[in-house]
């Protein structure tokens, strides 16, 4: 789903929801079904951990692995983003397998919230793995942030939308909008088999390098 729409205070809620089911306590929901869990395993912001020498991705990566090793098809696991701290492609093919794992192996309960858009196939091809996003709407340059879950993956992130409304400098706005144009060319007009990357058919063939726009030399 888009950032700032709530993701992360979704899956919070469902892991103190199942926190609270298993004592016995009251739930705050109309109905619900939680079901017996032997663990709650998560992986959600970024910290770095200086004293040991781990930086923040390896932090991400040891508790992702920690998870992967000892959860079981009775637990329940919230992922808030995997694969932030690399290169896109190296962050999305240890999502992909991550997720992979935790439906094919583990068969437990999860929530993972992604900004990697490709992770939506996975709900073709796996039976037990469905997509919902937040809903947002769209208003000339701004975004209406919804607050409501609904069945689907979301097409975009908004990341601009909401460096604008950290008080992002306009330049810098404007800058990234032009990048952005350029950056999604290669994407939108790329044949089929390049986006069939894990589809195990098709094998992804070298984009080609595109200049980001250069600003206009300032006169002399």
């Amino acid at each position: 789903g888009p950032n700032m729409s709530g993701k992360s205070t979704v899956m919070r809620q469902a892991a103190l929801i199942t926190l609270m089911a298993q004592v016995g306590s009251f739930v705050p929901a109309d109905k619900a079904r939680v079901g017996v869990c032997d663990r709650i395993f998560t992986r959600v912001g970024a910290s770095d951990d200086l004293a040991s020498g781990q930086s923040t991705f390896m932090v991400e990566m040891s508790e992702t692995a920690n998870i992967l090793h000892h959860a079981t098809e009775r637990s329940f696991i919230i992922l808030d983003e995997i694969g932030r701290g690399t290169s896109t492609y190296d962050g999305l093919a240890i999502a992909w397998s991550v997720a992979e794992a935790l439906h094919d192996r583990i068969r437990a309960r999860a929530l993972f919230a992604t900004h990697y858009h490709e992770l939506v196939e996975l709900a073709e091809s796996r039976p037990n793995i469905a997509n919902v996003s937040v809903a947002v709407s769209e208003w000339g340059e701004r975004i209406v942030f919804l607050r409501r879950l609904k069945e689907g993956g979301a097409s975009r992130s908004y990341g601009i939308q909401c460096a604008r409304l950290a008080g992002m400098p306009k330049e810098v706005i404007e800058r990234a909008k032009s990048f952005l144009v350029v950056l999604e060319r290669p994407a939108a007009s790329a044949p089929t088999p390049q986006l069939s990357l894990f589809g195990g058919g098709a094998v992804a063939k070298e984009a080609s390098v595109v200049e980001p726009p250069r600003a206009a030399p300032d006169p002399l």
